[in-house]
């Protein structure tokens, strides 16, 4: 039995502990936000805040999570509530074919956790293991930038809502 706690929620699943936690969290809990793309950690589709620091979850198994604290895109907003950096999202108009949107918006968010107001080339690395196929990087650069300034401003929180597993957005609130 895997323990850890899924958007502020403590959550027990009864999978194989080298189960990729990307599957553990989309087959078993049906959080279905984090997207699957290379399969290998290279792309950042499949990003996930594990304490904090975001992890390519394609390629970690379960077991390593057991007791830490995991959050998935569902558990930084949702409809209802939604953090600075998916405004920003929406407000830079970032997202084409938004398949890889999660990803990048975990990868913002931890960024803006532990840098409150990055340089450009921060962003850059920061933001460098996140591969956008309609080349929004200018746009993402911009959100992260802008949600920055709402956050220090006082206009918007990183992270607002925890969306609970098998539950939709109108019962989690």
């Amino acid at each position: 039995m895997l323990r850890f706690t899924l958007n502020g929620q403590a959550v027990e699943v009864d999978a194989p502990g080298d189960t990729p936690l990307l599957w553990v969290i989309r087959d078993h809990l049906k959080l279905k936000g984090s997207k699957f793309g290379c399969g290998m950690g290279l792309c950042g589709a499949c990003s996930m805040l594990v304490d904090g620091q975001s992890t390519r979850t394609c390629i970690l198994p379960a077991a390593s999570v057991a007791n830490k604290s995991v959050t998935t895109i569902e558990g930084i907003g949702n409809p209802e509530l939604v953090s600075a950096v998916q405004q920003a999202w929406v407000d830079a108009s970032v997202a084409q074919c938004g398949y890889c949107q999660s990803g990048q918006i975990v990868s913002a968010t931890a960024l803006l956790t532990q840098n409150p107001n990055p340089s450009d080339s921060e962003i850059d690395n920061a933001m460098s293991g996140n591969i956008c196929r309609c080349g929004t990087y200018p746009k993402i650069k911009a959100a992260i930038k802008q949600a920055a300034s709402a956050v220090q401003n006082g206009q918007g929180k990183l992270q607002v809502g925890y969306f609970e597993p098998n539950k939709t957005a109108t019962e989690a609130s």
